[in-house]
């Protein structure tokens, strides 16, 4: 299939090369001289400077939307009644009113529209799932999770610094990763509980927040994410009545991705532990793509969509309500 990028920045780069054997075609960005050269990294693939010539392109299937969060909604939208299948990245909007208009119109027009959630396609993640399937974690208990980078120097002055383009602050940008991989393991949370808040950097938008997300039965998953973390770092605990699952590391800055299986014994005291660690690199992204290809062949609903984004948009908003009380 036939593939546009419109964002050609960091994301829109790491997304052109990862599309799991689809041909990028066409790339699009407000800055044009971004979409000459990532296209000229690519074999007859025409750059746009306006995203909706990209949209209107006949021989463009699939378009990867990777712009700055203001635009995420507006361009979703338009592809989406262009009839072209869509991979938006995370958050997918500012906030869950922005997001509600693409749900329906993703039904009326029949396409596949994936969220950018590739933290999922982690090798740990993947390893955690086929634990959890066969039951190792017993009844889960809690989560508890930290995520957090240090930001650079001008960090407060960046788009992601302003409300209006980024539509929040940390909670927004690393927090939407915690809250859907807590939700993809423990459900729907109804009871929210959080804090956001600016402690370091000179900006209007929070660069930490905490959170206690509650599920019906009331497993809890407490996170915390901050861009006022020093030395980056992931860590991603899972704790059943029967074994303890713990991610530590992403790759690259975050540190060598590594999981550990603490496994309860009948005498308790010391567990029985086990380890993996992946130091490959990070092929989430093309896995992802992977995926949504297979999503759109069988026509089947992409298994991070625009229903998980909207319910983690739903708890940002509730914690940025509760934050300014």
């Amino acid at each position: 299939m036939n593939v546009g990028i419109i964002g050609c920045g960091l994301i829109g780069k790491k997304r052109s090369k990862a599309l799991a054997g689809a041909k990028l075609v066409a790339t699009a960005d407000l800055d044009f001289k971004r979409a000459e050269a990532l296209a000229a990294e690519f074999p007859d693939v025409e750059p746009f400077d306006d995203w909706r010539k990209l949209i209107d392109t006949a021989g463009v299937d699939i378009v990867v939307v990777a712009t700055t969060n203001n635009a995420l909604a507006e361009v979703t939208l338009a592809a989406i009644q262009a009839g072209k299948h869509v991979l938006v990245e995370k958050p997918a909007a500012r906030n869950a009113d922005e997001l509600l208009p693409l749900i329906e119109a993703a039904r009326e027009h029949g396409v596949q529209v994936r969220v950018g959630f590739n933290h999922r396609y982690h090798p740990a993640f993947i390893k955690v799932n086929e634990l959890i399937q066969n039951d190792v974690l017993g009844e889960m208990m809690f989560i508890r999770a930290r995520y957090g980078h240090g930001g650079r120097v001008g960090y407060d002055r960046e788009w992601r610094a302003d409300p209006e383009l980024s539509g929040g602050g940390e909670l927004l940008d690393q927090g939407v990763h915690l809250i859907d991989l807590a939700r993809l393991l423990m459900g729907n949370f109804p009871h929210v509980d959080g804090y956001a808040t600016t402690y370091f950097w000179d900006m209007p938008v929070d660069d930490n927040s905490f959170m206690m997300l509650r599920t019906e039965q009331m497993k809890t998953a407490w996170l915390h994410v901050s861009c006022s973390e020093w030395k980056n770092m992931f860590s991603f605990e899972i704790y059943g009545k029967n074994a303890k699952l713990q991610i530590d590391g992403l790759g690259g800055s975050y540190g060598v991705e590594r999981l550990t299986y603490y496994k309860m014994l009948p005498e308790m005291g010391p567990p029985e532990t086990t380890i993996w660690e992946y130091p490959r690199g990070d092929h989430s992204w093309e896995l992802e793509f992977k995926e949504f290809l297979e999503d759109i062949r069988l026509k089947r609903e992409p298994a991070a969509n625009l229903d998980d984004a909207l319910q983690a948009l739903y708890i940002v908003g509730r914690i940025y309500e509760m934050s300014q009380k």
